[in-house]
């Protein structure tokens, strides 16, 4: 039985990356006929077609989106071995997924001194919902991501590192705020589906059969504090990322019941740890 061979693995990636043919043949120094005779090549190995045509561009496949995920993870195990059996130390991209809010208030020193041991590591950190970042790397697009409960993430591992505690904020004129009917009519204030922290506040409203007037979604919590403050509606977030922005003191908090206001961060990876991610994991456990 014939297998893929890594050059032809990589001309695929490049095709993807680039996002066609000809850009990918200027990347690879190839002639364009080239690249198109080994994808045919490749497709024609697999009984499966990888691409297909949309307006004059080209798209992956279903079958070329699961090839991708499987290329991805191959050239980082390539990676890796090759860095290992040199120095015996982690080297090269180390891809890693966030969410804002660990992001701006737990990782800079975590990462800092990952940096300082292992200089030669490059750490690239994409930041996300909870959902979007699972995705990534069940999709082997992230080799781990620090996400937030409630998450559901079947086939991956985890492990608990950071213990939050949320807070609802709220312009400062508001009064205090006791249970989930005091902010009926009231707007929130969220990241978009498939935030864990959004989940949270739509469960504690949801038990009190309380709805929001509406709901505006924001990519950032900078964004997101700052509507609130001006008046806008109300929102969820980690108290240490309050502390972090040092922003407390531009809105109103406001205690969260004890269901809702404990929360577990969890990383989370998809298969045996890399050494980058070994290392990574010793420091949190430190």
């Amino acid at each position: 039985m014939r297998t893929i061979d890594l050059d032809s693995l990589e001309i695929f990636r490049a095709v993807v990356q680039e996002g066609g043919i000809n850009r990918a043949a200027g990347k690879l120094g190839r002639v364009q006929s080239n690249v198109t005779t080994r994808i045919k090549q490749l497709e024609e190995r697999l009984g499966l077609p990888l691409f297909r045509r949309q307006g004059r561009g080209i798209v992956l496949s279903p079958e070329g989106e699961v090839l991708m995920s499987y290329t991805q993870r191959l050239f980082r195990l390539a990676e890796e071995a090759e860095s290992e059996l040199r120095t015996g130390q982690p080297m090269g991209a180390f891809r890693i997924g966030s969410l804002e809010s660990t992001a701006g208030s737990r990782l800079a020193p975590i990462l800092s001194k990952y940096h300082r041991q292992y200089p030669a590591v490059v750490v690239e950190l994409a930041t996300g919902t909870t959902g979007a970042l699972i995705q990534r790397v069940t999709n082997f697009e992230l080799e781990a991501a620090f996400v937030s409960e409630p998450f559901s993430a079947p086939g991956l591992s985890s492990r608990k590192v950071f213990e939050e505690e949320l807070v609802l904020i709220t312009p400062r004129d508001i009064p205090e705020v006791r249970r989930a009917a005091d902010l009926q009519g009231l707007t929130l204030i969220a990241f978009a589906t498939g935030c864990s922290y959004r989940k949270r506040v739509e469960e504690w409203l949801g038990a009190s059969a309380v709805m929001p007037a509406r709901t505006l979604e924001f990519a950032s919590y900078q964004a997101m504090i700052a509507c609130v403050a001006a008046g806008t509606g109300f929102a969820i977030v980690p108290k240490s990322l309050l502390a972090s922005l040092r922003s407390g003191a531009e809105v109103r908090q406001h205690e969260l019941p004890a269901r809702f206001r404990r929360n577990h961060t969890h990383l989370v990876w998809n298969g045996t740890p890399s050494t980058a991610l070994e290392r990574l994991q010793a420091l949190l456990a430190a």
